[in-house]
């Protein structure tokens, strides 16, 4: 496809998109279908996922009447999460039309080249929504956290303005353990947090047009080995504490932002093995998100990049005897957000994960 035969349709897609009524809200995902392949969807009412990459190939063919559909679906609406975040409104715009297709064909249907639209949950498997190419980690932004580690007597105050970026490989998605690195930690903690995605690229702007740059939400538990927190803190930095691998749950979909009226006016819950150890509300932030959005735009976002809003009071470390609330192998931990859903992930022992024990490693106490 050429630029030029892009660029065209891309303005046809608009302008049918400004002449319709709302659309249905999507909840993306990305999943793998049953021979393994990577695909990106939206998950319906009734538990069922579609294809929006083949649904869109079909709506091209059978309503806009395009010959080279196949082709005009892998460009407007790619089969990669970060990629469709990559054509901003009109991929999103897309998307929503594939989806509100496959939707009126009430399962009825395959796609151009046979292959299937629409999926059983059961038929596939959910993996993280989003790749993202930078995670920009802020914390800070609630003032419970900051008042409950004061209080636990916690050697940092936890204010707002703090940044770092997360290890993108550490992520993990909705059902998938958190392997526990007995060698590594004795003191495993959870974060919830909701994290924000971003649809187009953009540096220094401001709180005011930041609306414009949000693409969706999704929830994000902050995994965290305490005992390595607090030595890196000495430095005045952390990130290995929050970036080992699969410490990076996100999750369970994303929620396209026109769901979202008000990001500040959601119920936060988080639970480990069905109690509740975080129950807060994302009005409690004292940095609101498009000060947060604007804060670190000097640094530059790219489509697909996500930007987490730091955490709610309750995490194990702040507790009264912070030992009987770290997290251990067995343990589920379930994030809820209210609009967002539920993320879900068992904490496994490394050898169950691994089949054998850990190999001794380098440690910042035996180099001293």
């Amino acid at each position: 496809m050429t630029d030029g035969q892009l660029a065209s349709l891309s303005n046809r897609l608009l302008e049918f998109a400004a002449s319709r009524e709302p659309t249905t809200p999507m909840r993306l995902v990305t999943f793998e279908n049953s021979v393994r392949q990577s695909r990106i969807g939206a998950w319906t009412r009734e538990g069922r996922i579609v294809d929006l990459n083949s649904a869109y190939a079909l709506y091209l063919r059978d309503v806009r009447h395009e010959g080279a559909c196949g082709r005009f679906a892998d460009a407007v609406v790619p089969a990669d999460m970060r990629a469709l975040f990559e054509g901003g409104d009109t991929s999103l715009e897309a998307a929503h039309t594939a989806f509100e297709h496959a939707l009126n064909q009430r399962d009825r249907v395959s796609g151009v080249h046979d292959e299937p639209v629409c999926y059983d949950a059961t038929q596939v498997r959910l993996r993280a929504p989003i790749i993202p190419r930078k995670f920009f980690h802020t914390a800070g932004n609630f003032r419970e956290h900051h008042e409950e580690a004061t209080k636990a007597g916690f050697s940092h105050p936890v204010l707002p303005w703090i940044v770092f970026f997360q290890n993108v490989d550490a992520i993990i998605g909705h059902e998938e353990p958190v392997v526990y690195p007995e060698h590594l930690t004795q003191e495993l903690d959870y974060e919830l947090e909701l994290a924000v995605v971003l649809k187009k690229a953009g540096k220094n702007f401001s709180p005011e047009t930041a609306g414009s740059y949000v693409g969706g939400y999704v929830i994000f538990n902050d995994i965290t080995a305490r005992d390595i927190q607090r030595r890196e803190m000495k430095s005045g930095v952390f990130s290995f504490c929050k970036g080992i691998d699969t410490f990076c749950p996100l999750g369970p979909w994303i929620v396209t932002a026109d769901e979202i009226a008000d990001p500040h006016n959601l119920a936060m819950e988080l639970r480990v093995n069905g109690e509740p150890r975080q129950r807060s509300h994302s009005g409690k932030m004292s940095v609101k998100i498009p000060e947060i959005l604007s804060h670190y735009s000097p640094m530059g976002y790219s489509a697909g990049d996500v930007v987490s809003t730091g955490t709610v009071s309750g995490v194990a470390a702040f507790r009264g005897d912070p030992k009987a609330w770290y997290l251990k192998p067995g343990d589920v931990m379930e994030c809820e957000i209210e609009k967002l859903g539920i993320l879900r992930n068992p904490v496994i022992s490394w050898k169950d994960a691994y089949g054998h024990e850990p190999e001794t490693m380098a440690t910042q106490d035996s180099l001293t």
